[in-house]
């Protein structure tokens, strides 16, 4: 099985290297990530070989979601380096920018045998942690040679990704049989992992990281001080209402600018934050608002405390949408008008904000099933359905209020999953353990 699955990963990799080659000559994309994917680590990142923690992350999102649970980790093991991987490009530049406790950050090696073999005698854990649905055969298994504890946290198995993994079951099983603990958002995805051969000893239902990842309004937080300067950048006059239309995808963009222009018909003179989910969706997203006439300009063209003018703000920044949520008078969030399966609406509702989104929930959809039953948001089936749902939303401070109060009520009552990970996390990692530091697993 093992051997099926590394040809599978060696030829998607020689077929994919052509365009990984012509990327770096055009733009020097991938200068720095491929040579990491293939294992040549900066040799300064451990220097010394000392033990360590590593966590794994996919791209922005689940970087975002880490941090909470990286930092408890440090605070409990004070004497184990830290170190955060990434797949994507914009998840490697929000890590180096949020995890100041970590003691490196690279790109997640290509799941090979030899590559694997080579991060891990760089790295050298004693501890792997994966987000959410970061399942690497060959890393885990070579995990378990060498004795590294391995934890899947903030897991979940998605109703739509399910069938898929139960395809391969055979192998499935054999390579959730090399994880530690699984700690999982829900009892639904418990269920699922037990169906797929994990076992039922080794599952924890400890919550949703994402509720304790979020800013707390009030509260001091180390972002602060560049949210505070993010914001600047959004000043606009009195009254005037500001629509966030968040974390959005091809097709979504065309039916929120429809929407955009019948609510200022109805509704005065709003101002649209566009905020597309990839970096490669700012172009199509801002000549799809110049087509329609909306007067358009990017955030990164906008001048610190001078009042927006346009009609449209396309956000191509990494890292910014969080904050921005904060002012919203409204928010859509993307991926869900479209067949992606959602996107995190936690973040607005956490700021209190009324919170709109699609019928394609998959991903969120106990969160979304959870806002919906206390009607602390709204769930629209066609663009008219938005601009219905807009024009209402701002025609009625009072059913804002509510909105908002009751979704941050939900982000309030489900926080404490970071404490329930790390206690489980100690029961396979004793911390007065790694206060000992004892050599590495299978050192000679």
């Amino acid at each position: 099985m093992y051997v099926l699955y590394s040809a599978a990963m060696l030829l998607l990799f020689a077929v994919a290297t052509p365009y990984f080659l012509c990327q770096w000559a055009r733009h020097g994309k991938y200068a720095v990530n491929l040579p990491e994917r293939l294992g040549a680590l900066p040799v300064a990142l451990n220097l010394d070989r000392e033990p360590s923690i590593w966590i794994q992350t996919v791209s922005v999102g689940e970087a975002l979601t880490a941090r909470p649970i990286a930092a408890g980790l440090k605070e409990r093991y004070p004497h184990l380096r830290l170190y955060v991987s990434t797949t994507t490009i914009t998840g490697q530049q929000v890590a180096r920018d949020s995890f100041p406790m970590a003691d490196g950050v690279f790109y997640f090696p290509i799941d090979l045998p030899v590559i694997v073999r080579r991060v891990l005698g760089i790295v050298r854990p004693r501890l792997f942690v994966m987000m959410e649905t970061e399942i690497w055969p060959n890393l885990l298994r070579e995990c378990r040679a060498r004795g590294v504890r391995t934890v899947l946290v903030n897991g979940r198995v998605s109703a739509r990704s399910f069938p898929r993994y139960r395809l391969v079951r055979p192998l499935f099983r054999r390579v959730l049989a090399s994880v530690d603990l699984f700690c999982v958002q829900g009892p639904e995805t418990a269920q699922r992992l037990i169906a797929l051969g994990a076992p039922p000893g080794r599952i924890a239902v400890t919550g949703s990281l994402k509720f304790d990842a979020l800013h707390r309004p009030g509260s001091a937080q180390p972002s602060s001080r560049a949210g505070d300067r993010v914001l600047r950048f959004f000043r606009v006059a009195a009254g005037r209402a500001i629509i966030v239309a968040g974390s959005t995808m091809p097709g979504e963009h065309e039916i929120v600018l429809a929407a955009l222009e019948r609510v200022r018909t109805l509704a005065g003179n709003p101002l649209l934050v566009l905020a597309p989910r990839r970096p490669e969706h700012f172009g199509d997203a801002e000549a799809r608002a110049l087509e329609r006439g909306f007067k358009t300009v990017r955030r990164s063209a906008l001048t610190v405390d001078e009042e927006v003018k346009a009609d449209v703000v396309i956000l191509d920044t990494i890292g910014e949408l969080a904050e921005v949520y904060q002012i919203a008078t409204a928010v859509f969030v993307g991926g869900s008008l479209v067949n992606i399966g959602g996107h995190n609406i936690l973040e607005p509702a956490a700021f209190g904000k009324p919170v709109v989104f699609g019928p394609h929930m998959q991903n969120f959809a106990e969160i979304a099933s959870a806002f919906l039953e206390d009607r602390a948001a709204e769930q629209v089936r066609s663009g008219r359905e938005l601009e219905d749902a807009l024009i209402r939303l701002l025609a009625d401070p009072a059913e804002r209020e509510r909105m908002g109060a009751a979704a941050r009520a939900i982000v309030e009552a489900n926080r404490g999953a970071t404490a329930r990970t790390l206690d489980a996390i100690a029961g396979i990692l004793p911390p007065a353990g790694a206060e000992r530091v004892l050599p590495f697993p299978g050192a000679r």
